[in-house]
């Protein structure tokens, strides 16, 4: 699992720019996960591939 931190007294639209990258990241972790799970005998190297 993958933990992300962010310390800042920043902006609104720092703010929205962390969420967005959060949620970006959710996004390709799910589509990954799905992916490992209806095509069994995916790879490593096979996800990275997917994601990049």
């Amino acid at each position: 699992m993958l933990i992300y931190e962010y310390k800042l007294d920043g902006s609104n639209a720092q703010f929205a720019a962390i969420e967005e990258a959060i949620r970006t990241t959710q996004f390709i972790r799910n589509k990954c996960l799905r992916l490992w799970m209806d095509a069994r005998g995916v790879s490593r190297n096979d996800l990275q591939r997917y994601c990049a």
